[in-house]
């Protein structure tokens, strides 16, 4: 049996305004067809002979990761979460205790949750053709067949084909190297890209992780056997983990291994690591522009331009991205997107929310959105999904005046309890504590109107939550 592990860790900052660290490009849907993260748990679950998926990803990201997985109508084996990345060879780790606990002989299909196979056929095929190695005790990885002279990309520089096998040795990891070099790569046809895809047993990967990196192998172990169930979650002893070095699996095991083959895959890859690299996956117009949304253009040639809302306007210009949303817009040349990261940075390093969340916040319950503020009082709107219930909570600094404008509210506050239907409000005081609920069955949606002296998110204190979060509601 193939487990399918999905690593669902990254925070995408080229790819900012629309990935955020709290809301980041694997759970956001650039082709049409589903979340990156979706597309990938679709792709694994498809293999034949495949088991429920285990997904690792930061705790943060929980409920949301939890919600894609129920809409697609996929039951994972676990959702493992933790409490702060360390990288490849640590989350691959926890994932392989959790695998060799059911199934000790059982195959891992380690997958970055972030990238594009447009040819999945092909994908399944390369696959099945490294089973029988990972079944002999070989690490398989999956070399993508390059295209061009990345410069942003490691490299695995292969040997001969094993006669009648359709695997090869690994010869060498190369670092990503400067253009000359990555052209010389393309041009022996000695390389691939590494892509991040392995194939591997359980067993295989702990023991020689246990040999070759102690101090992963017992953090990660710890952490798993002191790991507490949390709802659908298995969230993962904070101390053990955080005790953990943060290695990527390339340097921790792959590159001292001898026991390696490379899989040839040519399958249309792409990491979607940039707005450019995302513009090359998507089709385009006569004038090789990418247009999604509401975009007006004029003398416009080899752009990117996406509205999340607002109408764009975009004259005379080429070769440039533009991306807006409902806070931020960007305008980059097309050959400066992987620097947008430099500009989160400084977002972060200012203490700025662009950098971390949009203005639509998404929570287990449904979400809230900021349609106003001003020094003293702040406006939400708020949709609470069916059956949704926010926590039994308190807030020292603001009062809160809500109003129905569709389906049907449930709120207690104090010890009494009243139903509110479309058109009808309510305030609850400061210092008293309260809760809503969605007993329809149709979306609530309410207008919050917050008034007081600080209207933080952390201004917040619960006593009872259905979803086991605690008082910090920036990261729950």
């Amino acid at each position: 049996m193939i487990i399918p592990v999905i690593l669902s860790g990254g925070s995408g900052t080229r790819l900012w305004p629309l990935s955020r660290k709290l809301h980041p490009k694997q759970l956001l849907d650039f082709m049409g067809d589903g979340s990156l993260l979706q597309t990938t748990v679709r792709r694994g679950c498809s293999l034949a002979e495949s088991g429920a998926p285990i997904v690792v990803c930061n705790e943060c990201y929980r409920f949301m990761v939890a919600e894609q997985l129920r809409q697609i109508d996929v039951s994972p084996d676990a959702i493992l979460l933790e409490p702060e990345g360390r990288n490849s060879a640590p989350a691959i780790a926890v994932a392989a205790f959790r695998v060799q606990e059911k199934n000790p002989d059982g195959l891992m299909l380690v997958m970055p949750s972030d990238h594009i196979f447009q040819n999945s056929e092909a994908f399944y095929e390369a696959v099945q053709r490294g089973v029988e190695s990972a079944n002999k005790g070989d690490f398989v990885l999956f070399g993508i067949v390059p295209t061009s002279p990345e410069t942003g990309y490691g490299y695995i520089r292969h040997g001969d084909y094993f006669p009648g096998q359709g695997v090869c040795p690994v010869n060498e990891f190369v670092e990503k190297p400067d253009f000359k070099t990555a052209q010389s790569y393309l041009d022996s046809g000695e390389y691939f890209w590494n892509g991040g895809v392995f194939l591997f047993k359980a067993s295989v990967y702990l023991n020689t992780l246990k040999e070759l990196e102690p101090a992963i192998y017992d953090a990660c172990r710890d952490s798993v056997e002191k790991a507490q169930s949390d709802l659908d979650f298995i969230r993962l002893h904070e101390e053990s983990f955080l005790s953990c070095p943060s290695k990527s699996v390339d340097y921790a095991v792959m590159e001292q291994v001898e026991n390696r083959v490379v899989v040839p895959l040519d399958s249309g890859w792409s990491d979607i690591g940039s707005w450019d690299s995302l513009m090359r996956e998507l089709p385009d117009d006569a004038n090789g522009n990418v247009i999604i949304g509401d975009v007006l253009d004029e003398g416009v040639t080899n752009s990117f331009m996406h509205s999340s809302g607002r109408v764009i306007g975009v004259v005379g210009v080429d070769n440039m991205v533009v991306v807006e949303t409902k806070d931020a817009v960007l305008v980059a040349d097309r050959s400066c997107t992987q620097d947008v990261k430099i500009l989160v940075e400084r977002l972060s390093k200012a203490g700025r929310d662009e950098a971390s969340v949009h203005r639509q916040v998404f929570r287990p319950w449904g979400s809230y959105e900021l349609v106003d503020s001003s020094a003293r009082f702040q406006v939400k709107r708020i949709i609470v999904k069916p059956g949704g219930i926010l926590s039994l909570q308190m807030h020292h600094h603001r009062a809160e005046h809500w109003v129905v404008v569709s389906g049907t509210a449930s709120v207690l506050i104090g010890g009494e309890e009243v139903l509110l239907r479309e058109d009808q409000s309510t305030y609850i005081p400061i210092g008293v504590k309260h809760r809503l609920t969605n007993p329809g069955k149709i979306d609530l949606e309410l207008i919050e109107v917050q008034t007081g002296s600080y209207l933080g998110e952390d201004d917040i204190s619960r006593f009872e939550d259905a979803y086991g979060r605690s008082g910090d509601s920036q990261k729950s």
